[in-house]
């Protein structure tokens, strides 16, 4: 959620503060983290409308924010490999607007960047993280080019729209550089944007997407250069708070069903039980209007688990729509595909098949 991201990022909201020099809240789990009030920061409101070039941009009066980006790539051998860039911005305290700016030219700022990224093979996963306080020479988004970066790991627009654009990062164990493109219209998700992350409507976010992503560039790993091709998504989403106390993580599915059309299937999870309390779906079309998905229209359920460190992450799912006549197995291609990072997740490729085959991405938070 992809919406996803913010369990991680308000997990690490004791670290943040740590660094701010404020005092560390005891939270009691990925729940009681994610139900913190959101006073002082803007909320959510479902009359909000989505406008670009304006909302890629960074919403620094909410909490949270991310820019997203997945991708299936492969090689002229056939090899393949999944590719994950994410920058996190994290607002530590309220502040008025027009002090932000300023604050961040002194290196006085509230506003904290993070990055993540990751290349997955069938037996390799190889991950980094960043940090950085925002300030105009180390980390931020531009607007006149569109740019989202942290340090040398950057997004980098031709105009103030988000394409075409290049995608590059380098770190010690492999780095990319990619050309991203795209003229398809974004996806707004749940209403006309206004992402609802529980059944009783008390949490939201702003969310859209750009499932249908062309890709040429190189990737460099393991000593070798492969030119690679594929596909990518991005999602943009913002929120002051995501999910209730009572919610301990979620499992988030992008799926790419065919060369015009992609499906985002994710459902949030309740910390005592387990069991999925709140799901949504929805198919996407490069060329035309999406349809959103009920829950109940979604049946989604685990088929086999994998062992990480003692903690069992369901790696194999099957995801029945029967009123679309979709009826998917998701598999992982690299079972191992954890990220340890501050707070660990798993994120990685995934191969479907059955009524459709492709390939996706999948996360799953909390367990």
């Amino acid at each position: 959620m992809k919406n996803r991201a913010s369990c991680i990022l308000v997990a690490l909201l004791p670290l943040l503060l740590l660094l701010s020099g404020c005092e560390e809240p005891k939270p009691q789990g990925f729940g009681a983290l994610l139900g913190q009030d959101e006073q002082g920061f803007t909320k959510v409101t479902a009359n909000r409308n989505i406008e670009f070039p304006r909302d890629h941009q960074a919403h620094k009066d909410f909490r949270y924010e991310w820019w997203y980006v997945t991708a299936n790539l492969e090689n002229s051998a056939g090899d393949t490999f999944g590719v994950q860039w994410t920058q996190f911005r994290i607002a530590l305290a309220p502040e008025e607007p027009q002090n932000i700016e300023k604050q961040e030219a002194n290196w006085n700022s509230t506003q904290i960047y993070m990055a993540h990224i990751a290349i997955t093979m069938p037996t390799l996963h190889l991950t980094e993280e960043k940090w950085s306080r925002a300030h105009p020479k180390m980390a931020g988004v531009t607007e006149r080019p569109f740019r989202v970066y942290l340090d040398d790991w950057q997004w980098n627009s031709e105009s103030d729209g988000m394409f075409p654009a290049t995608l590059s990062v380098a770190a010690d164990t492999f780095s990319y550089e990619l050309s991203l493109s795209s003229e398809s219209a974004f996806q707004l998700q749940g209403d006309n944007g206004y992402s609802v992350k529980s059944a009783d409507g008390r949490v939201a976010s702003h969310y859209y997407s750009q499932p249908f992503i062309d890709v040429t560039g190189s990737i460099q790993v393991e000593g070798q250069t492969h030119q690679v091709t594929g596909q990518a998504w991005i999602d943009r989403e913002w929120s002051s708070r995501f999910l209730l106390g009572s919610q301990q993580g979620w499992d988030w599915f992008a799926l790419r069903l065919d060369t015009d059309t992609s499906l985002v299937v994710f459902q949030l999870r309740d910390n005592q039980t387990g069991e999925a309390n709140y799901a949504y779906g929805r198919l996407m079309y490069r060329d035309r209007e999406g349809i959103t998905i009920s829950a109940d229209e979604l049946s989604l359920k685990v088929k086999t688990y994998t062992d990480l460190n003692g903690h069992p992450h369901p790696t194999s799912w099957q995801l029945d729509i029967p009123t679309h006549e979709l009826f998917l197995t998701i598999d992982a291609i690299n079972p191992n595909a954890k990220m340890p990072l501050t707070v660990p997740y798993w994120e990685g490729p995934v191969h479907i098949k059955g009524s459709h085959e492709g390939l996706g991405y999948m996360e799953l938070t909390g367990y």
